[in-house]
């Protein structure tokens, strides 16, 4: 008498691999249906991925940025109490070239009341918000700035007529070529056009300058010789110390009226900013997920509800609830894991363009694909809880009457 009992449990048993077969079975009688439930868990996935890995990218860029321009520059201007016209003291260069964990400094000071124009018929109240500066010879080395065209000034060129544009002047004057025969009026004057700066990150007031050789600065257009602010690089290990005995170093008389910054600074705040936006979009590419995850519940639903006769003739037939259930488990959940492959490899794609399309690197870190993973078995095994334990309480008798 235990003999056919023991066969019918063993012919009853349901292993792992039959489970996946099962399942890819029910969502292959309905395929529609189930690429539609997996689209919602596709579109959470590829919104988190993408959030997640643009972000990363980013980040990636300024560490890229500060490796390469360093962080050790310091730069000194006014405090903003000054108006807006102030300087510095003539001798600033020289005093803070006196410490000794100063390894460079560099400097421009703005020329008042001077402004450059495309020509000399423009309107002179048309200024374009650009700033005309003398600058100092060793100031791109200072600052980490290349030149996009043409040459940077030296020692000759500064004591005559000639001025390298900033980026962003470049673009608003239209000038584009840099072989010697491009002139602008500035300060009532002829300057010919000698080289035009790559964007700075670390001083981008440059990007919107005009800068003249401080020699011709003075003899051209009347230069007093006093910078408005003051560029130098600091030892690594330094840094902290020579921050403070800047202000008193450039004006004794009134450190309190000196202000320094590490524009280094500022790219880092950049990155924590992104990363306050990341955490926003993460929140709303979770709400996505969960609506596909309802998605999925609901077609799981209408599955069970569809399949009576199915689980009635299995039960029959010697499944046991534990069966009917994980039968229904596994499809909610691969139909998820579907959906969150397909999400992942779509978040990852927008990734790449989008970090090509900025000249990023691309960073996708690899707890991103292990969250995406686990996501979508939470999700899959939440949203199929209910229906599977549904069709496992259902008795063999009511599911065949369906038939």
């Amino acid at each position: 008498m235990s003999r056919p009992t023991d066969v019918v449990s063993a012919r009853s048993r349901l292993r792992p691999r039959d489970t996946v077969r099962v399942a890819f079975s029910g969502l292959r009688a309905r395929p529609l249906r189930a690429v539609l439930s997996a689209l919602g868990i596709a579109v959470g996935i590829a919104a988190m991925v993408a959030v997640v890995g643009i972000s990363a990218s980013s980040r990636e860029q300024v560490n890229q940025q500060l490796d390469a321009l360093g962080t050790n520059l310091l730069t000194v201007a006014p405090s903003q109490s000054f108006v807006s016209e102030a300087q510095l003291p003539q001798e600033s260069v020289d005093m803070v070239a006196r410490l000794d964990d100063v390894t460079s400094v560099s400097a421009v000071g703005i020329v008042p009341d001077a402004a450059v124009y495309r020509s000399d018929e423009i309107d002179p109240n048309q200024t374009n918000a650009i700033a005309v500066s003398a600058a100092r010879t060793d100031l791109l080395d200072t600052v980490s700035a290349t030149v996009a065209s043409g040459r940077w000034l030296d020692d000759v060129l500064s004591a005559f007529p000639v001025v390298v544009l900033g980026s962003e002047t470049a673009e608003l004057l239209g000038i584009s070529r840099t072989d010697g025969e491009v002139q602008v009026w500035l300060g009532g004057e002829w300057f010919t056009v000698a080289g035009v700066l790559d964007p700075v990150p670390l001083a981008p007031e440059l990007d919107t300058s005009a800068l003249i050789g401080w020699p011709a600065a003075e003899s051209l257009l009347g230069f007093d010789g006093a910078p408005t602010t003051v560029y130098q690089r600091v030892a690594e290990g330094a840094i902290d110390e020579v921050r403070t005995l800047l202000p008193a170093t450039v004006d004794p008389a009134a450190p309190e009226e000196v202000a320094v910054s590490r524009p280094s600074d500022a790219l880092a705040a950049q990155a924590a900013t992104d990363e306050t936006l990341t955490t926003l979009l993460l929140a709303l590419g979770g709400v996505a997920l969960l609506v596909g995850g309802i998605g999925v519940a609901n077609t799981m639903v209408i599955a069970v509800l569809e399949r009576r006769s199915e689980v009635g003739l299995r039960r029959a037939l010697g499944a046991t609830r534990a069966h009917i259930r994980r039968q229904f488990l596994g499809e909610s959940v691969l139909l998820a894991a579907l959906g969150g492959g397909g999400g992942a490899l779509l978040g990852g794609a927008a990734t790449a363009a989008f970090a090509s399309s900025r000249e990023w690197p691309f960073a996708l870190p690899v707890w991103v694909l292990a969250g995406a993973a686990g996501a979508t078995i939470v999700v899959g095994a939440l949203a199929g809880a209910y229906p599977a334990a549904r069709a496992a309480r259902m008795p063999p008798t009511a599911a065949l009457s369906a038939v």
